[in-house]
């Protein structure tokens, strides 16, 4: 949604009122609310229904709150009693309304599982090498996954991990290879290309 965008939310005791309250404005309102429509005669509003509520878009607060007035006096009309009615404003940095919760964060939300949500990779010359900088980073508070030459290191944030890859990548041998990405639920950690362990904290 690049524009600023409005949305009237009604809800209402069932289904069918929503259906047929949908019908309703779509084609014939009753004279209060035909007269208030009069403002928005030029424009053309969305409405849509899921299940017991009604949606209505707008890309303004002043033809939302207008088409709120139409609403309420046509619900007077057909004498419904709404459980709800919420204009919502479009939040396009956090992708939701605003009178959604806010997603739970993913980097937390793995934390709280156990899991660390960032990874650094690094391939060491010989499985000595990998043992040593395993250790180093263990005594550094890390936890760490290790696999013959190959070293997994957990981070709880992006930032971390980038701190660390930078402070790490001075210590890969030549031809060594370093990644931090993501890691979804995959008990399988490529090195060289995409694909995350999901390393335990």
């Amino acid at each position: 949604m690049a524009r600023d965008e409005w949305r009237l939310r009604i809800e209402l005791p069932e289904e069918e009122r929503a259906r047929a309250f949908l019908h309703r404005i779509g084609i014939d309102l009753g004279s209060e609310a035909r007269e208030l429509a009069q403002d928005l005669e030029e424009h053309r509003l969305v409405a849509t229904h899921n299940g017991h509520t009604v949606f209505v878009y707008a890309p303004s607060t002043l033809q939302a709150e207008q088409a709120q007035r139409v609403v309420e006096a046509e619900l007077k009309e057909q004498a419904i009693e709404p459980l709800r009615i919420v204009l919502e404003h479009w939040l396009a940095d956090e992708d939701r309304w605003d009178d959604d919760p806010p997603a739970p964060d993913a980097d937390q939300e793995m934390l709280s599982r156990g899991y660390a949500p960032w990874e650094v990779r690094v391939t060491k010359a010989s499985p000595r090498a990998a043992k040593t900088l395993e250790e180093e980073l263990e005594r550094d508070g890390y936890n760490v996954v290790r696999a013959f030459n190959y070293v997994i290191v957990g981070a709880s944030s992006r930032d971390e991990a980038k701190e660390l890859a930078a402070r790490l990548h001075g210590e890969v041998e030549p031809g060594g290879e370093l990644v931090y990405e993501v890691a979804p639920q995959n008990p399988f950690a490529v090195f060289g290309g995409l694909g995350g362990a999901g390393t335990p904290l």
